[in-house]
């Protein structure tokens, strides 16, 4: 049986693609469990510098599968929405930008997934939505925070209690979207992005990124605290040393990491 996460390595940029085309890339345990293995691999590995994340065929993801999910009893579901909540926090505890390429369906789980990443690109024929309600259920793999945090409260309401489909344009209107391409543009433009990111001084990047996690949830001089701490201890990196001077002499930078 092929895995149903399948890993490559484009220049510094990793790419994991969900490879179950057949059924719309469904999340089912075993698919879960292959996710997180190639995120943790990802996390292991320091040359990786950015990540993109999409699928295979005509949806990113169609969210959990549901057949499988039928005769859950409410163990079985606490344990199957625990492994969700763990697989995708590791992915949006990653160091290193990641990038949703999301290129059809993105529903339920799927497009958890899509806001467990650090920003979304999308396909013109993508669509986004959490239809949980519709099943009489809720999102399970941490949609509703995450809406929150993406959209603001009133449209993660809106999605989540009405279940309905949006559109690419829509969605990158009240914000769960960056950017919107043409089908054919979209992985090509979203690694584009993604080796933009590792090009970038990684220590930088890195601490950026996890100043913004980390402040944006609590007080405000918090955040401020955290922003000051990691902008000085940067000054003592090589690569710092080597932005400036590069910047001075009018070159581009080699950064080193470290």
């Amino acid at each position: 049986m092929s895995d149903p996460v399948t890993s490559e390595r484009r220049g510094d940029v990793a790419l994991l693609t969900l490879s179950r085309a057949d059924v719309l890339n469904a999340l089912d345990a075993e698919t879960l469990e292959s996710l997180e293995a190639a995120i943790g691999a990802v996390h292991r590995d320091e040359s990786v510098r950015a990540l993109v994340v999409t699928g295979a065929g005509r949806a990113f993801c169609a969210g959990a599968d549901i057949e499988g999910m039928r005769d859950f009893t409410t163990v079985d579901a606490a344990r199957f929405s625990g492994l969700g909540h763990r697989v995708f926090a590791s992915l949006e505890d990653l160091p290193v930008p990641t990038i949703a390429a999301v290129n059809g369906f993105a529903l339920g789980g799927g497009c958890e997934l899509a806001l467990a990443c650090d920003f979304v690109y999308a396909s013109q024929k993508a669509k986004f939505g959490q239809p949980e309600v519709k099943l009489g259920l809720i999102p399970g793999f941490g949609g509703t925070s995450r809406l929150v945090r993406r959209v603001g409260p009133a449209w993660a309401k809106e999605i989540a209690m009405l279940g309905e489909v949006l559109g690419a344009e829509e969605a990158r209107q009240i914000g769960l979207v960056n950017r919107v391409f043409e089908p054919e543009a979209l992985l090509d433009a979203t690694l584009a992005a993604a080796e933009a990111a590792a090009a970038r001084g990684p220590l930088a990047v890195r601490a950026a990124k996890r100043v913004l996690q980390e402040g944006q949830g609590g007080d405000v001089r918090v955040a401020h605290a955290l922003e000051q701490a990691a902008f000085a201890a940067l000054f003592g990196s090589e690569d710092h040393n080597e932005g400036i001077d590069a910047f001075l002499a009018k070159r581009d930078p080699e950064f080193r990491g470290r």
